[in-house]
């Protein structure tokens, strides 16, 4: 009985830490993408619900980032969102310096690059304004812009 219920406990644990390391690792990762989502949505001027919630749906379905609660990831939205809103120029700055995180793991920098194509696509309509900013966010990535169909 009692070593059933430390077995039991030993694996909650176990699954408890697993989630919190994959955090910490990941934080960053999550940071780009969120802050290159935000980039894309504030391209145009208007953020638009279409894709916020591609963004989420890319989020709850990655193996990597599917550990953060949506509360973190709104919370994250929020704080570069309100930086372009209070100023677009300080907004973009402060988003592509979470975006260079990623620089130096070209997987997840070319993930997260076509996330932000995905973002710039949810509402139907991937514009020149949307496209310009991946664009950008390829430029401080050392990505060729014509690997994602962006030229």
């Amino acid at each position: 009985m009692a070593l059933e219920w430390l077995k039991q406990r030993y694996s909650e644990v176990s699954a408890s830490m697993k989630n919190e390391v994959a955090k910490i690792r990941n934080k960053g990762f999550l940071e780009a993408v969120v802050a290159g989502c935000v980039l894309v949505a504030h391209a145009d001027g208007v953020v638009r619900p279409e894709e916020k919630q591609k963004m989420m749906g890319f989020l709850r379905n990655s193996e990597m980032l599917s550990v953060f609660s949506t509360e973190e990831v709104i919370t994250i939205f929020d704080k570069y969102s309100r930086q372009f809103e209070f100023d677009y120029q300080i907004g973009q700055a402060s988003a592509l310096q979470a975006v260079v995180k990623v620089k130096n793991n070209e997987a997840e920098a070319k993930l997260m690059v076509r996330v932000c194509c995905a973002i710039g696509a949810a509402d139907g309509n991937f514009d020149d304004q949307e496209k310009a900013i991946v664009r950008k966010i390829c430029a401080e990535l050392g990505l060729n812009p014509k690997d994602f169909d962006l030229v």
